[in-house]
């Protein structure tokens, strides 16, 4: 059995758009994530971030390859998947105010995952709820609010608390802080790097801040147009960083001292917009705004190499 937690192979997502055409959200995309891990998802907006996040957790039935989960290969299908999956596996959305009932008050929200997969007995639910919401720095009589009643950080916060209902080994984060003030933003890493140590949780973080990957991620993978460019350790990844795309965005990072400035990589200017994902162009598929692109680029899609122990690109010009 293998010692990742999760693992994907090959994965693609496709998505019909009409006259033989596909959106290719996801293109064989391969990346594994141990327990305890951090794995920081990075990549301009339609990259095909979420889209993984969507396929790994079942909301997508995937194209093509293959998804293993704690050993065991994960099927998307008509019965989506497993209750123990379900159990194991959470989502924390961008937006907690289109992902939690407003219907329903806090109490009823995190009631249903201690139901459904029989965490305490129902006599102890309000001690469990309590207990959950101390854990994402709520009072306890927080749960007799509704979502409408209370501001964005907070419903972020009760969504984070959902997910922990489970007692789940592993959590999706799609953009968890983007949507909120910066204050809140920093109050919210802190806790989910607080409770990931305490409870022993495994993180796929999602997002398009390099700037917060630097200070959450054990490694980080870039993503551009479907495909992973580049992956490695966080403290190698921002030392070195070998793909054009990924050199073009930690030089964007905005910094204001002069430490911060030497660390970054020499300002990569690329050319042109993102191409359409209907219509990925041939080769490397950032070939058309690569400043360093050879011929042997506009024909040719590179394939992923190990350059040096667990720091992977897909670029020819890498030796």
């Amino acid at each position: 059995m293998s010692d990742e937690l999760l693992i994907a192979k090959n994965l693609k997502q496709h998505f019909s758009v009409g006259n033989g055409k596909f959106v290719r959200a996801v293109d064989g995309v391969d990346f594994s994530i141990s327990p305890g891990e951090v794995m920081g998802l990075v990549g301009e907006s339609g990259s095909g971030k979420s889209t993984i996040s969507y396929t790994v957790m079942g909301m997508y039935k995937q194209t093509d390859g293959e998804i293993v989960f704690n050993g065991e290969k994960i099927t998307s299908n008509t019965k989506g998947r497993s209750k123990q999956f379900r159990r194991n596996a959470q989502i924390v959305f961008q937006d907690p105010g289109s992902s939690l009932n407003s219907c329903q008050d806090v109490r009823q929200i995190l009631s249903l995952p201690l139901k459904v997969h029989n965490i305490v007995p129902k006599n102890k639910i309000d001690e469990k709820i309590s207990e959950i919401l101390e854990m994402v720095e709520l009072p306890s009589d927080f749960m007799y609010k509704s979502p409408n009643s209370i501001g964005g950080g907070e419903r972020q916060l009760v969504s984070i608390a959902r997910a922990l209902c489970s007692n789940p080994k592993f959590i999706i984060l799609d953009e968890p802080t983007s949507s909120l003030d910066v204050s809140i933003q920093a109050k919210i890493l802190n806790m989910l790097d607080k409770i990931r140590r305490e409870q022993n949780l495994t993180y796929l973080f999602i997002t398009h801040d390099m700037g917060v990957m630097r200070n959450v991620s054990t490694k980080i993978a870039i993503m551009y147009l479907g495909k992973i460019c580049e992956i490695a350790p966080t403290k190698i990844f921002y030392e070195s960083p070998l793909h054009p795309y990924t050199q073009m965005l930690l030089s964007a990072i905005p910094v204001i001292s002069k430490e911060e400035e030497a660390l970054k990589p020499e300002k990569v200017v690329c050319k042109g917009e993102i191409p359409s994902p209907v219509n990925i162009p041939s080769g490397c598929s950032f070939h058309t705004r690569c400043k360093y692109k050879q011929k042997i680029c506009e024909g040719l899609d590179p394939e992923m190499r190990e350059i040096e122990p667990g720091h992977f690109v897909r670029c020819h010009l890498v030796k």
